[in-house]
């Protein structure tokens, strides 16, 4: 149930409706997270800017989708499982995978090295262990890409409870997600 309702792209005025068009411009449409955020034009350039900051990273565009589709699972967010699913997809990346990155699983042992310790900053709320932090650097990721990692998990988690709060409705094809996940 919507609890926070989505703006109006065509009532939005000055920042807020600059904002909202370059998501368009973008993406090809203004997801109803970013309607919902635009209450806030704060809030929207918070997420935008950091968004835009991490892609300007190490990561990968791919990776980082694959990183917010653990988070989204871990969190039980169905809003961030389906959007990001549906941009995975743009990625190439194919379902089998995607259904594996929800469980921070991948083909990829290096990616599935990130998605596990996503998982563990999730769910450990950032007290990961030593061997977790060992485990991702062992699997090839530098001090830096792990705080890649850990900037790319803590805009999934904004987003996973923001949707929360806000009841978001879901404008993508919808992935379901079970209960908040544990280690």
């Amino acid at each position: 149930m919507t609890r926070i309702k989505p703006i109006d792209v065509d009532q939005a005025e000055g920042k807020t409706k600059s904002m909202l068009e370059n998501v368009n411009k973008a993406v090809g449409m203004v997801p109803n997270l970013m309607r919902t955020l635009a209450h806030s034009p704060a809030a929207l350039d918070a997420y935008l800017g950091f968004g835009k900051a991490l892609g300007g990273g190490s990561l990968s565009a791919k990776l980082r989708e694959q990183i917010a589709l653990t988070a989204a699972n871990v969190n039980a967010c169905e809003y961030c499982a389906s959007a990001h699913t549906a941009l995975g997809k743009k990625f190439g990346i194919d379902a089998t995978e995607l259904q594996r990155n929800l469980q921070a699983s991948s083909r990829d042992p290096k990616v599935e090295a990130a998605l596990r310790f996503a998982k563990a900053v999730v769910v450990r709320q950032g007290w990961v262990t030593d061997e977790e932090l060992e485990h991702v650097r062992e699997a090839g990721y530098s001090d830096g890409e792990i705080n890649e990692i850990i900037a790319t998990t803590a805009i999934s988690i904004f987003t996973n409870y923001f949707n929360h709060v806000a009841g978001t409705e879901v404008d993508f094809p919808v992935v379901e997600v079970g209960v908040p996940a544990t280690v």
